[in-house]
């Protein structure tokens, strides 16, 4: 007889052999939770998929998504995509989804309001995370490579505008949180 031999039969997914001991599991399907470990933490358990936009040109303009991301969501062809930036809890800027013939996919309506309330510019570096249903959160990183946090109400390299820093405050105090809702009437 040849092969394995009489060991665990394959295909059983008990383990990963690390020589980590085996905890106990309820039948009930098994939901990530969020660790203590600080390195652990930058890392969103959720995410489905993840890509990197550079901003060139004029950034409030149309802006094409990668082809494998638009593979990725291929079929179902999502006609809106609700956008947040990463450190901006729970609200959500929906945006636009279009397609040309080729299929290349493109936020178009609603990404200049995102734009311009984030004060993104040319030469920003934007790490889009999608988390299915058409969700998706985005981490802002400025023109010296340093991610601007919006929550906080300072951004690493820059000053921001009063606009920039009542972001996630107008926000999360103004709209319904964990719903789509858009606030078009957020203070100038």
């Amino acid at each position: 007889m040849s092969g394995r031999g009489g060991g665990r039969p394959r295909g059983r997914g008990h383990g990963r052999g690390r020589g980590r001991g085996r905890a106990e599991r309820s039948p009930s399907t098994h939901t990530p939770t969020p660790s203590s470990s600080s390195s652990e933490m930058d890392v969103e358990p959720d995410v489905l998929f993840e890509f990197v936009l550079v901003l060139k040109g004029d950034p409030r303009g149309i802006q094409r998504l990668p082809d494998s991301f638009a593979k990725y969501v291929g079929g179902d062809r999502p006609r809106t995509m609700h956008l947040r930036e990463a450190s901006c809890g729970y609200y959500r800027w929906i945006v636009d989804a279009i397609y040309d013939a080729r299929g290349k996919m493109y936020l178009n309506i609603g990404w200049e309001k995102f734009a311009r309330h984030h004060n993104l510019e040319a030469g920003f570096i934007l790490l889009f995370s999608y988390f299915g249903d058409r969700d998706m959160s985005v981490k802002v990183f400025d023109e010296t490579r340093c991610r601007r946090d919006y929550a906080a109400g300072t951004t690493t390299a820059t000053t921001p505008t009063r606009r920039t820093t009542e972001c996630c405050f107008f926000a999360a105090n103004t709209c319904t949180e964990r719903t789509h809702e858009t606030c078009d009437d957020r203070p100038s």
